[in-house]
């Protein structure tokens, strides 16, 4: 069974490197300013590239251009990078690496500057893993970074250099702007995208935004009704008399999914928590005595999970999960001898599957061998079970 569920896994991924890749409609300008309409590969960055993939037709090879070669790219409605030498603060904001320093540390960059805003006033942003910086500039001034900086302060607290809040009223002038329009203004996305588009209407010129809007339900809550095959031994070290192998069982579970959908690449990642009901009750007659496996447990499967997009409606998935086993009330009842009481450890589970235009979803789900009779220096268990789950999502 490992096999066959290893054989799909891989069988799942190379379909994925075929179908998954996305190239949509867009264009590049090279150092000669030749602009060069494409298709390019869209993984929706969280962190701003330094290299993009693009093919010339549909049927064309795809190749990679780098920022060396490339001064501008843009996927159609969707986003648009420029190149550019900026200076560029890149002061931790963990306060375990704050600086002692108030006044950002600028080093000279080349980087691809996602656009935000585009008008009378410009917006960009710059993102690299934990680190967030802004950048603006006018139709008259370079692009220059929006200051703001965490740092310790001489008695050990975490004080703010919100420069940026300054650079906004002095240069970026509107009659209709008062001053605490600047002051409550945080240095995040949502309210620098609001305050250019504002001060560009103020100035009598529209904005392009490029920043999309994202998906609007991150959160899925899924019941999860389904089947599970198990099967159970158990093996003593000191008389081999009592190992009992149970038969396969078929029961049913019944689990409630919370699925936390993450903000970036595309929505094709997600952390999920299902939190599931089980049961398996199994009896074998082995040396003249009657052996009943009595087991119910609340399982609570934490993982990762990824999605591969075959079309708007239509996707399939792969998780991995790390399983929490509660069980109650459960035993292996000998006729004749001591009862063994069920206590389990945790074990892991993979699973793959395919989801309906975000509604309707059958996986396949394997878990490996997790012990039951963990209490016991004597006694060693196997328990495995292969689960065929169906999901609704709720919400």
């Amino acid at each position: 069974m490992k096999k066959q569920l290893l054989f799909l896994l891989i069988t799942v991924l190379s379909f994925n490197c075929y179908s998954q890749i996305s190239f949509e409609k867009g264009y590049y300008i090279d150092n000669s300013n030749q602009k060069t309409n494409c298709l390019i590969k869209n993984i929706d960055w969280k962190n701003n590239p330094t290299e993009f993939e693009y093919k010339l037709s549909e049927n064309s090879e795809s190749k990679k251009a780098s920022i060396k070669l490339i001064k501008e790219f843009g996927i159609d409605n969707v986003s648009k990078y420029i190149r550019s030498n900026v200076n560029i603060d890149r002061s931790s904001e963990k306060f375990n690496q704050l600086s002692n320093h108030r006044k950002p540390i600028f080093k000279e960059e080349e980087l691809f500057l996602k656009v935000l805003v585009e008008g009378k006033a410009n917006l960009y942003l710059f993102e690299d893993g934990n680190l967030i910086r802004y950048f603006y500039n006018t139709e008259d001034t370079v692009i220059e970074q929006l200051v703001f900086k965490s740092y310790k302060t001489s008695n050990y607290k975490i004080g703010k250099n919100n420069s940026f809040k300054n650079q906004l009223w002095n240069n970026l002038k509107c009659p209709d702007f008062k001053i605490s329009k600047v002051e409550n203004l945080d240095y995040q996305k949502n309210d620098l995208i609001k305050f250019f588009v504002e001060y560009n209407e103020c100035n009598g010129e529209k904005s392009i935004i490029y920043e999309k809007k994202q998906k609007k339900d991150l959160f899925n809550l899924s019941i999860r009704p389904g089947f599970n095959s198990s099967s159970l031994s158990i093996q003593n070290s000191v008389s081999s008399s009592r190992d009992t192998d149970f038969d396969n069982e078929i029961g049913f579970r019944f689990g409630i999914e919370a699925e936390f959908i993450m903000p970036f690449n595309a929505n094709k990642w997600s952390l999920i928590i299902e939190p599931t009901y089980q049961y398996f009750k199994s009896e074998k007659e082995i040396n003249k005595q009657t052996v009943i496996a009595d087991y119910k447990s609340i399982e609570i499967p934490v993982g990762i999970r990824h999605y591969f997009f075959l079309s708007e409606n239509s996707k399939i998935f792969i998780n991995g999960s790390y399983i929490l086993d509660l069980s109650s009330n459960s035993i292996i009842d000998f006729s004749s001898e001591v009862d063994l009481e069920i206590n389990t450890r945790n074990n892991l589970a993979f699973g793959m599957g395919y989801k309906y235009n975000d509604k309707y979803s059958l996986e396949l789900r394997y878990q490996t061998s997790r012990e039951i009779l963990g209490d016991y220096i004597a006694w060693s268990s196997d328990y495995n079970t292969l689960s065929v789950i169906f999901g609704y999502s709720l919400f």
